[in-house]
C-alpha cells in the first residue's frame, strides 16, 4: 500500500493529466487542413456510439457487484426485454424507457427483485 499524495504531488499530478486532456482533445484544432479519415474509418465511427452504449449498460443488466446473476428473478432482465420489445414494435426512446421503467419499479417495490 503506498502514501497518500502530498498537496504538491496531487496538483502536479492534476495538471498533468489536464494538460494531457486537452492536448489530445484539441489535437484536431492544431492542423492548418481538414483532417480526412479513410473511408473504413468513417465506416467503423458510425457504430462507436452502440458499442459504447452496449459496454456501459450490457454488464449493468447481466451483472451484480462484478458477477454474473445468477436468478431469473432480477427485474432488470424483464425490464430489458420489456423495452426491447416495445422498441420494435413501436420504436421511440422515451416510449422504450418509460415501457423499461413500468416493469422495472414494480418488481423491485412490490417483489422485491
Amino acid at each position: 500500500m503506498s502514501a497518500p499524495l502530498s498537496g504538491l504531488e496531487a496538483f502536479i499530478t492534476i495538471a498533468g493529466l489536464t494538460g494531457i486532456t486537452v492536448l489530445t482533445r484539441a489535437f484536431f484544432l492544431f492542423s492548418d487542413r481538414e483532417l480526412v479519415l479513410p473511408d473504413w474509418v468513417q465506416r467503423g465511427l458510425r457504430y462507436a456510439p452502440l458499442a459504447a452504449l452496449a459496454a456501459v449498460v450490457v454488464p449493468e443488466v447481466v451483472m451484480t457487484q462484478g458477477q454474473l446473476i445468477g436468478t431469473w428473478q432480477d427485474a432488470r432482465l424483464y425490464a430489458v426485454l420489456a423495452s426491447t420489445l416495445y422498441y420494435f414494435w413501436r420504436g421511440g426512446i422515451l416510449g422504450t424507457i418509460v415501457s423499461g421503467m413500468v416493469v422495472l419499479v414494480p418488481l423491485k417495490l412490490i417483489l422485491g427483485w
